[in-house]
């Protein structure tokens, strides 16, 4: 007998209700859209260049104005070790692009409900944050002279970008917002809800170190990942995950033994007569 229904998933109305797993052919078309949005944007930089770095000094003013903590004390600190230097490259090199497609494979697998989500919430921020990129070219702040940051990844490696003038791949003028922190927030938070357990909120890690590595190595400055949160809980909050109804346990009901015969001369037997009147007991004068 079955004592508890299962859960039953109510999906968001901002995706197709319908339906199981997404085609694979479709996924990958869309990744490939994505892609080629990518590398428009990095065309389209082209000849901006002083643009991005007057809007760098200018988020660069803007962050000491806001009392922000400065991304050169950050640094500082990770220079101290060589090991920490060369894993925060490794990290900011090797940990996003890999551990986004790791999580989005899992959850097409294991999560196909959740993952409609997760592919819509990560494409309106990836193309939300293309479009910024393009109305506001920011040179990251390893490019600024007279701030007393490096570049971590060209001095020490491993190194993701050449130089700019010759990258023909990445869009280098594009640091805010920071898909990296974006992403990276996106993966934990597919992770927290899709899964059960104390331990999953464990996941809130790898946003954290991400936040530290992009700023240490001078990729990104603190407003870059403000803005990249800011549009992602506006994102969020219009595109919400499907919702989880768990109804109540289902009580068995235990049937009962019939009720036993009564004897048949208990249902034959005959009422009891009352006296004739004058007879019987004697009344009893004073």
């Amino acid at each position: 007998m079955n004592l508890v229904q299962t859960p039953r998933t109510r999906r968001s109305p901002w995706f197709r209700p319908g339906g199981g797993r997404p085609k694979p052919i479709r996924e990958l078309l869309l990744v490939a859209v994505l892609f080629g949005a990518y590398k428009l944007g990095r065309l389209l930089a082209t000849g901006r260049v002083a643009e991005a770095f007057d809007n760098a000094h200018g988020v660069w003013d803007l962050e000491r104005t806001l009392w922000l903590p400065s991304e050169l004390d950050v640094q500082r600190g990770l220079l101290h070790s060589d090991v920490l230097v060369h894993a925060a490259n490794s990290y900011y090199a090797y940990v996003h692009f890999p551990a986004t497609a790791a999580f989005l494979l899992w959850i097409y697998l294991r999560r196909p409900a959740h993952y409609r989500w997760i592919r819509w919430v990560l494409v309106t921020l990836t193309a939300a944050g293309l479009a910024l990129h393009l109305l506001l070219p920011l040179a990251p702040p390893r490019m600024l002279t007279g701030t007393g940051l490096i570049d971590t990844g060209a001095l020490f490696g491993p190194a993701v970008y050449g130089p700019p003038q010759t990258d023909t791949i990445a869009n280098q003028y594009a640091a805010m917002p920071s898909l990296h922190i974006g992403w990276a927030i996106i993966v934990a938070t597919g992770l927290i809800v899709s899964t059960r357990g104390r331990w999953r909120w464990l996941w809130i890690v790898h946003p954290v170190i991400t936040v530290t590595v992009v700023v240490a190595t001078a990729n990104h400055y603190w407003l870059d990942g403000i803005v990249v949160g800011a549009l992602l809980a506006v994102v969020l909050l219009v595109i919400r995950p499907p919702v989880t109804v768990r109804r109540p346990p289902t009580i068995p009901t235990i049937p009962t033994a019939p009720a036993a015969p009564r004897p048949a001369s208990v249902l034959t037997a005959a009422p009891e007569r009352a006296a004739p009147a004058g007879k019987g007991f004697p009344l009893i004068r004073p």
